[in-house]
C-alpha cells in the first residue's frame, strides 16, 4: 500500500488581501508540507511578500484562512499567535540586528524573552547555532564590524535559537555578491537536510530559487500562475524558443521570468499599460 500523503504544515486556501481597496492578493491557495522547501517568486508587485507576512501573522487577510500547525492564523489572538510564532524562524532581508548588541545577544534574545533557560545553557545553545552558521569565532562582535553575508547568517542563527519547525526567508539572497549568495544558499540547504525543517523561501533570484527549491509557486499581479515540482520549472525554463511560442500564455509568461528575457508577455504587458496610461492621462 502507498503511504498516505503528509498533512500540510501550511494551508492557504482563497487568501485574499487589500490595502486601501486596491488588491494585491487573490484567491491565494497553497499547501507546504513538512521537510520541504518552497519559493514563493514572482516580479516586483507580484504579492510575494505580501504573501509572507500573511502567513507570519503581520497580516490579516480579507477573506480565506492560513493554518499553520493545524490553526487559522487569522483568527487567532495576539497571545494564541505569540505561541505559534515560537514554532517558526524568520530571517528578514535585512537580517534585523539589533546594532547595540553583540551577535551572541542577538542570537540569545529569542531564548532570554521566551524561555526560562540559565544563562549557561543559554550560552551553550548560542554557541550551537552560531557554529551551525560558520559565526562561533565572531561572537562578540558587533553588527557594524562584519559583513553584509554575515549578518544574513548571525539573524539566520537567531531565527534558529528556539529549534523553529518552520523558517521563514525574506529575500535572502538580496544585495550580495554573487559567491556570498551562493553561500547562503547552500547554507540554508545544509539547514534543511540537518535540521529537517520546512522552508517558505520568497526571492526573485532566479540562481538561488533552482538552488533550494523542492517546489516553487509562481505569483503574477497578485494570483498564483503555477505551483509544481522545480523539475517541471527547470524544463520550462529550458524549452526551445521555437517551442515556446505554442505554449499557454501563462506558461511564456513564466518562461520569460525564469530566463530573464527582454521580450515577452510580460514586458508586452508593460508596454501596453504604460501606453493606456499616457492615452488616458491616468495610471491603470
Amino acid at each position: 500500500m502507498p503511504e498516505p500523503s503528509p498533512e500540510p504544515v501550511i494551508s492557504c486556501r482563497g487568501v485574499c488581501k487589500r490595502f486601501d481597496g486596491r488588491t494585491v492578493l487573490e484567491s491565494f491557495d497553497l499547501d507546504v508540507y513538512p521537510g520541504e522547501t518552497m519559493v514563493i517568486m514572482g516580479g516586483s508587485g507580484s504579492g510575494k511578500s505580501t504573501s509572507l507576512r500573511l502567513m507570519i501573522g503581520s497580516f490579516r487577510p480579507e477573506e480565506g484562512s492560513i493554518r499553520m500547525f493545524g490553526r487559522d492564523v487569522a483568527t487567532l489572538d495576539p497571545e494564541e499567535l505569540n505561541e505559534v510564532r515560537k514554532k517558526f524562524g524568520i530571517l528578514f532581508q535585512s537580517g534585523a540586528l539589533f546594532n547595540s548588541m553583540t551577535i551572541a545577544e542577538n542570537v540569545a534574545l529569542p531564548l532570554r524573552e521566551h524561555t526560562d533557560l540559565d544563562q549557561d545553557i543559554i550560552d551553550i545553545q548560542v554557541q550551537i547555532k552560531l557554529e551551525l552558521v560558520g559565526l562561533r569565532e565572531h561572537a562578540d562582535k558587533y553588527p557594524a564590524q562584519i559583513s553584509g553575508g554575515m549578518k544574513k547568517r548571525a539573524g539566520l542563527a537567531r531565527a534558529l535559537a528556539l529549534d523553529p519547525r518552520i523558517l521563514f526567508y525574506d529575500e535572502p539572497s538580496a544585495g550580495l555578491d554573487p559567491v556570498t549568495s551562493a553561500q547562503i544558499d547552500q547554507l540554508i540547504v545544509a539547514l534543511s537536510k540537518q535540521l529537517g525543517v520546512t522552508s517558505v523561501v520568497v526571492t526573485h533570484e532566479m540562481d538561488s530559487a533552482f538552488t533550494i527549491a523542492d517546489r516553487m509557486a509562481m505569483l503574477d499581479k497578485g494570483r498564483i500562475l503555477q505551483v509544481e515540482r522545480r523539475e517541471w520549472f527547470e524544463r520550462l525554463r529550458d524549452t526551445p524558443r521555437e517551442q515556446a511560442r505554442d505554449l499557454p500564455e501563462n506558461e511564456r509568461l513564466i518562461r520569460q521570468f525564469l530566463r530573464g528575457d527582454p521580450e515577452g508577455p510580460i514586458t508586452s504587458r508593460r508596454d501596453e499599460t504604460a501606453f493606456q496610461a499616457a492615452l488616458f492621462g491616468h495610471d491603470l
